[in-house]
């Protein structure tokens, strides 16, 4: 009778180390199951293909990464949908060569993501004037940082522009190594002939900061990780 305080104790000590605390329980993403991850994996990637389509209609600019893409179609002659192939092929060897494997969130979310443009972006009522042009924007803005947010939350694998900088994050962190790349792809593009504009600063600049908070925040993720 006099030890069972201490085994109460005990107990209760190794209770404590075997129930996950918050920081642990935000980080079981990859153990949900997987019909759950891949559900949020497609609704994602039409959130994030819809604010695409909002963005190309604001006529804002548009994000770094499709930037560089215009400018490359532009200087080399070939067709837009085989430079964006090529660049999102070296892209994913990148990332694949430093530790982020593609995986099927890499595939769904290209397909997913342009089927969504193409569907939504004839909807769309293309405004004159520049108030409703810069709404259009703010909108984009959230939807971007949303939809990227949430597909990569579902652990299922990560897009180029994605993926290359999540591979680098060690030592840089996701929402620094994705602004690099995502200005560093504008001015690439800028320096080929892409138009540039307000918009494609706004989402070079701070879509990476927003999806870092939205996965700590929304998704209860302790980083983002494909």
């Amino acid at each position: 009778m006099p030890d069972q305080p201490a085994d109460a104790e005990a107990l209760e000590r190794r209770l404590a180390s075997a129930t996950p605390s918050s920081g642990d329980h935000a980080d079981q993403g990859p153990r949900a199951p997987l019909s759950r991850r891949l559900v949020q994996l497609v609704l994602s990637c039409v959130v994030l293909g819809v604010g695409v389509a909002v963005l190309l209609d604001a006529a804002l600019g548009s994000d770094g990464y499709s930037t560089l893409i215009s400018g490359l179609t532009k200087t080399s002659g070939l067709p837009f949908v085989v430079v964006n192939g090529g660049v999102g092929i070296l892209l994913i060897a990148l990332a694949w060569g430093r530790g982020t494997r593609p995986g099927i969130g890499t595939v769904v979310q290209t397909l997913v993501v342009g089927g969504s443009v193409s569907a939504v972006a004839p909807l769309l009522p293309t405004p004159d004037a520049l108030g409703p042009r810069f709404l259009e924007l703010a909108v984009a803005f959230v939807l971007l940082a949303l939809g990227v947010a949430g597909y990569l939350a579902s652990h299922t694998g990560a897009g180029p522009a994605e993926g290359a900088a999540i591979s680098f994050d060690p030592p840089l962190p996701f929402k620094w190594s994705y602004t690099v790349l995502q200005a560093v792809s504008a001015l690439a593009g800028w320096a080929l002939g892409a138009a540039v504009g307000p918009g494609t600063l706004l989402v070079s600049l701070f879509v990476g900061p927003t999806v870092d908070l939205l996965t700590r925040v929304l998704f209860h993720s302790r980083r983002v990780s494909a």
